[in-house]
């Protein structure tokens, strides 16, 4: 009887030390934004919790690892060392483990639980650091381990993306981010766009497309996503199949200023490629290549001046109209140059067709250094304007500008 009731009384104090030690770390838990006060707690928890494993029957119990999975990962969370607090957390997730494995029936899943969160938090601050540092490889296992707690957690998802893509891990990257785009995260129209981007360095442009298309349906106004659609098109020489998109899309809506915007933009790359191969074509394609170009840029010009006639401040349509106006001027202007010093006459009048040319320009490049006069190409296009016009005190003026320009 007397061995039965000390047997007993042993058991008993050792449950006392694993009820001690959830009271205090529940004590750490509300009072955490009082360090001073919380501390203590929590120091008190670890001393109870420590004695109850080395009891036989307490060490059987996942509540017991449970509630020690708890209080080591709040240490390592609060040790701000990594040598200290890397084996805190691993005790931490040892504890976890055998709690989990001990919990058949699911009676401590609100423990396990709240270890588990806190383990988690503990590998964000860490991931947070590495990433600072620049060890991405080591950042995404931190935060994939936040990530595989709170797979939900939009934050977590896009960390964890956000180191794969560092770490040029691309099909992690990818994966994350295609969860990301189904979630109602607040910036999720930027993350398509580096989402197309991940695609891209992964050489996928199958997969870019596709994500374009699916952006593009939610966010029709996007200038990133509908440019980067209109690059890998003509990339792919898809030309026809981007400008019939942008066709529909206008008729669809025929004040989107954008819209027709964009169908410059195609127009205008298409003219930009053909001027591109000119200077290395045989002589015999040069002047089917010119009249690509010019036709193309007089089809972009129709687009612009639709854009600008809905908003006469659209910047982007008045410096790319004022581009593909000038263009053909620098061509005749150089071509005069090139003539003999005995063809004066052929000389004035290719002269006399660039400055014209230039004249027709100059409005729209005016009106996009006033709409944005801390622009290069903005200013670069108009300091063109001036040099094919002569106009020496400008040139300074505009020189001056852009040499002024943050670097």
């Amino acid at each position: 009887m007397t061995g039965l009731l000390a047997f007993i009384t042993a058991t008993t104090f050792a449950q006392k030390d694993v009820t001690t030690a959830q009271s205090e770390y529940e004590k750490f838990e509300g009072l955490r934004s009082q360090p001073a006060l919380a501390i203590p707690s929590l120091n008190k928890a670890k001393e109870a919790i420590d004695k109850a494993v080395l009891n036989q029957k307490l060490a059987a119990l996942p509540q017991t690892y449970a509630i020690k999975a708890s209080v080591y990962g709040s240490l390592a969370e609060l040790d701000t060392v990594a040598t200290t607090s890397l084996p805190l957390f691993t005790t931490a997730e040892e504890a976890l483990r055998k709690s989990k494995e001990l919990d058949t029936k699911g009676e401590n899943k609100k423990l396990i639980d709240n270890a588990n969160v806190t383990l988690a938090r503990y590998q964000l601050n860490k991931g947070v650091k590495e990433f600072q540092a620049q060890k991405y490889d080591q950042a995404y296992k931190s935060f994939e381990f936040y990530r595989s707690v709170l797979p939900e957690d939009t934050n977590a998802i896009f960390y964890t993306g956000l180191a794969a893509a560092n770490a040029k891990n691309y099909p992690a990257a990818i994966t994350n981010y295609n969860k990301l785009v189904t979630t109602k995260y607040s910036k999720v129209e930027g993350v398509y766009s580096d989402l197309v981007m991940l695609y891209l360095n992964n050489r996928d442009t199958t997969g870019a497309l596709k994500t374009i298309t699916d952006a593009l349906v939610k966010y029709p106004n996007n200038p990133d996503l509908r440019r980067t659609e209109i690059e890998i098109s003509l990339q792919q020489g898809k030309q026809k199949e981007v400008l019939d998109k942008i066709t529909s899309a206008i008729a669809n809506d025929p004040k989107n200023k954008n819209l027709y915007y964009y169908a410059g933009l195609v127009y205008s790359n298409i003219g930009d490629a053909a001027a591109q191969k000119i200077a290395k074509a045989p002589a015999a394609t040069k002047a089917a290549l010119q009249t690509e170009k010019d036709q193309n840029f007089q089809k972009a010009a129709e687009m612009y001046k639709k854009a600008i006639e809905i908003d006469a401040n659209y910047f982007e349509a008045n410096l790319n109209l004022g581009y593909v106006i000038i263009s053909p001027a620098i061509d005749a202007y150089n071509a005069a140059n090139k003539l003999p010093t005995n063809q004066q006459k052929a000389y004035d009048a290719a002269m006399a067709k660039a400055n014209a040319q230039f004249d027709q320009a100059k409005p729209y490049l005016l009106k996009a250094v006033e709409l944005n006069p801390k622009s290069y190409d903005a200013l670069n296009n108009l300091l063109t304007y001036y040099k094919g016009k002569k106009d020496t005190a400008n040139i300074a003026k505009i020189n001056a500008q852009i040499a002024a320009l943050p670097k």
